[in-house]
């Protein structure tokens, strides 16, 4: 950045969460004006991207649209790169595969490299997977974490997904998880096996899709009627049924001492 030029805007645009979906049923009418005015992108994919601005009705020919890519296996020495065209002053839309960008999602380093350099990040309207499953769960919305993948292999998962139920009992936490799609059923198979009776279990498939399935019961009831999930994508979430805490050694004596008191 030189002279008096201020940065650019870095926008974050949500996408449908499955390519057959029009944006326009999607997502709000001031998201999709942002993207038509915007010439440069950011994307996991720069395919997919092209694919989903000609669909939200850009009106320049595609081809004059810069599109840099940005995913799992972009080194953190590129990021500066990235952030060129915003220092220059452009704005910039980062773009997601699916849902919000930056929300399990490698947007995150970059959007924290904006902030460090001094670039407005604006968030724009759209879906979430994670927001939609915890929404229609039926489960706690007031305290929730999202504790994305499992260890892949059987002991570590059935081990930290018991952890996750502890932390959960403890402070009536909702945990949300995400498993790669062909690996749904074992997840499902090792949470049926790893949790307590009582803890519920939240099954959310194809979220604002047409096959859009989302089914919540205990894991004792799950048990009984196992289901084969199909390889869509998936947000899994648990509750399990709150725990009492025991009393700290002298808590009754101490409750004793303030109950005189406060009869005198």
């Amino acid at each position: 950045m030189t002279g008096n030029t201020r940065p650019g805007r870095l926008w974050l645009i949500p996408t449908p969460l499955g390519k057959e979906v029009d944006p326009a049923r999607i997502l709000p009418a001031d998201t999709l004006d942002i993207v038509r005015q915007l010439d440069c992108f950011i994307a996991e994919n720069a395919r997919t991207a092209r694919a989903f601005l000609k669909a939200a009705g850009i009106d320049r020919p595609i081809q004059q649209v810069e599109i840099a890519e940005l995913n799992e296996h972009t080194p953190d020495h590129a990021l500066p790169a990235l952030l060129a065209p915003l220092l220059s002053g452009r704005d910039v839309g980062l773009v997601s595969e699916a849902g919000c960008p930056a929300v399990a999602d490698p947007g995150a380093a970059l959007v924290a490299r904006a902030h460090a350099a001094g670039i407005e990040v604006r968030p724009l309207i759209g879906p979430s997977s994670i927001l939609l499953a915890l929404m229609a769960s039926g489960l706690g919305g007031q305290r929730f974490s999202f504790a994305g993948y499992l260890p892949q292999p059987g002991d570590q998962r059935v081990r930290e997904a018991r952890e996750l139920e502890q932390r959960s009992a403890r402070w009536g936490e909702t945990i949300l998880l995400i498993e790669t799609p062909y690996r749904n059923q074992a997840l499902l198979d090792s949470l049926l096996g790893a949790l307590m009776p009582t803890t519920r279990v939240l099954i959310a498939s194809d979220l604002s899709l047409p096959g859009e399935s989302i089914r919540m019961k205990s894991v004792s009831d799950w048990r009984h009627s196992p289901p084969v999930l199909a390889r869509t994508p998936t947000v899994f979430g648990l509750l399990a049924a709150a725990r009492r805490k025991p009393d700290a050694p002298g808590a009754q004596r101490k409750r004793g001492r303030s109950d005189d008191v406060r009869r005198v």
